[in-house]
Parts: structure tokens; sequence; C-alpha cells
């Protein structure tokens, strides 16, 4: 199985396969090693040597019959065939009727001077049909998963080099934790962030708060972070900002209810001697949240957060039942936690 870095080294030294197959999540990726196989052609031979389908929209003989199509005014064709469910568990949604004998013919006997490119964004294959065994040892299979927080933390130290800036390690997890591992979208921030701070410059966690979108689950972790510290006024004013933002107190109140139990979730498994590491695989949160997570939960006893998360329920009930005033209801609790312990 390839890296897109290992199928980039290939493809700048003209080592090229008949067959690839691309599959996972991550369309970031995906894309990149579309574009790294396709930049084998000049800008003149895509003109009439490369072909993108949609499998959602043609079918999969016809992208053969166009594969097994010579060449024109060059010497090799691509043919991109996306959206494959069909390796997939997935029901396929189009009504168009696909041969896949015919695709099944042509991975056993490629044409000498096609490219194809089998692109499959989801995240698993089904390993069971034929046809997916018999894809997979005929191809050059690239896997395409979304990153894990580490691999995302280097791969934006590698893009901030090449985008000329660099990054501290307080920015990568605030921008992780705010925006996940989402590649498109880190690029774009960081692009942008590096035009900010100019060349040589260096993006910082001031530049990522001041630069990068908060949502609104960001907006309540301050104000969980003024309750934990006990300072009821600005606690309340964050609320009223969310409430001139027009934002529903039943999700303001489900987003501080989750906070405080993750804090009591890394609570609960600091006692039992766990590293932040592997707080954050336990919970399937990011790291910077479960170190945040950490300084909050050394300042409540266990019996204050179990109580805590009692009430949630109890308040939950009432906003849902309109028992009473859903903005009353929570300036109540906020204070109520602001002064506990």
């Amino acid at each position: 199985m390839l890296t897109v870095e290992s199928l980039k080294k290939r493809i700048k030294n003209k080592e090229m396969s008949p067959i690839y197959l691309i599959w996972g999540t991550e369309l970031y990726l995906a894309e990149d090693a579309i574009q790294t196989i396709t930049s084998l052609l000049s800008p003149d031979e895509k003109d009439f040597n490369l072909s993108v389908h949609n499998l959602d929209e043609i079918s999969v003989q016809e992208v053969i019959e166009d594969a097994e199509t010579m060449p024109f005014l060059g010497d090799r064709r691509v043919v991109v065939m996306k959206n494959a469910a069909f390796l997939t568990a997935v029901k396929e949604k189009t009504k168009i009727e696909h041969d896949y004998k015919v695709f099944e013919h042509y991975i056993q006997n490629p044409a000498d001077y096609t490219i194809l490119i089998i692109a499959v964004p989801y995240e698993k294959l089904d390993e069971r049909k034929k046809i997916v065994k018999q894809l997979k040892t005929q191809a050059e299979v690239i896997q395409v998963s979304q990153l894990s927080n580490d691999t995302a933390e280097k791969w934006l130290q590698k893009e901030a080099v090449n985008l000329g800036v660099s990054i501290d390690g307080e920015a990568i997890r605030l921008l992780l934790s705010r925006l996940g591992t989402h590649m498109a979208v880190l690029a774009k921030e960081m692009e942008k962030m590096a035009l900010f701070v100019g060349e040589n410059g260096v993006i910082t966690k001031e530049t990522v708060d001041s630069l990068v979108a908060r949502t609104l689950e960001d907006d309540v972790f301050g104000l969980v972070d003024h309750v934990v510290h006990k300072k009821t006024e600005q606690a309340l004013r964050s609320f009223y900002d969310l409430m001139k933002q027009n934002q529903e107190p039943i999700q303001i109140h489900a987003l501080i209810t989750r906070q405080f139990r993750m804090i009591n979730g890394v609570k609960e498994l600091q006692k039992k001697g766990y590293g932040e590491k592997q707080i954050a695989s336990s919970l399937k949160l990011h790291p910077y949240a479960v170190k945040l997570a950490s300084k909050h939960a050394n300042r409540f006893h266990e019996e204050f957060l179990r109580n805590c998360l009692n009430e949630f329920a109890e308040t939950d009930y009432k906003l849902k039942t309109g028992q009473m005033d859903k903005t009353l209801l929570l300036e109540m609790e906020i204070v109520k936690l602001s002064q506990g312990s």
C-alpha cells in the first residue's frame, strides 16, 4: 500500500502503474494523489487525454470504454473514476445500470496506454467482494484516511515550512481543537494565517485565536472556564453574549453539560493513574482538550461534579418542558456552578 508521499516519489521518477485505487475519507489527500498522477500529462495533453467521470452520473462500462480509447496527440491517457461506491458495502443511490463484468475484465487486462484512477471516498472497502480482492492484487492501493492528531501536528509543521512561516506548539493544539483534522479546512486557515504573519513570521496561539473563527463550543468552553475560576460576572457576561447571538439556551446547556462530563471523565481517569494521552484515547478527545480539562478537574471535588451532572439532567428536563423561563434557568445554573467547588 502506498502513501501519497511515496506516490509522489514514484511519479517523479516516472514509475507508474496502469491502475490506482485511492480510498478513504480524507478528500484533500485523495485530490492531492489524483493531481500527482495527472501531472504526468502536460497541460496540452490534459485537454485531449484526461477524463474525469462520476459514477453517480455515468455507467462503469462507459468509463472503461473511455479507458480503452487510444490517446490523441500523446502517449497516454489518464481516466479518473470517482465515487466508486460499488467497491463498498454502501447501498448505491443511483439508478444507472453498471456492468461490473466489463470492469472485472479490464482490471485483468488494462490498456497499456491508460492510467485508470479509481476513487472511493468511503471509510471502508467491502473486503468480502471478489471484485475488491481482484482489484487489490492488480492495482496500486493508496489509503487516504483522516489524520490522527499526532500526524496532523507534523503535517501542520511541514505546511508552515512550505508557506515560509513557522507555527508553535500551542497554536497547533488550539487550531486542531477548534477545527479537527480535516486537511482542506486546515490548509485554507494555514494559508490565511501565513499571509497575516508574513514571510518568516510565527503563527502563535494568539494568531489562531484572532483569525480562526470560534465555534459555539469554543464560546461555551470560555464560559465554563470563567465558572471554574469562580468569575461569576464574566461567566454571565459570556452567557449574555451568546444570547445576543440568538443561540438556543437548550444547546448552550447541552454544551455546558458536555464540558462537565468531560471534566468528570478526566478526573476519574486521572484517579486511576492515566496520563493525558491515555485519557485522550479513552475518551476520544483531542489531547489539548484533555490538557485544559485536567486543569479544571483539579479545581472540583468528585462529589460536586457528580451532583452537577444530576442537576444538569433536571435542568435539561425543565428547559424542554417549559417549566421555567429558559434564560433565568441558565442564569441560576451559572451562578450556582461558579460558587460551587
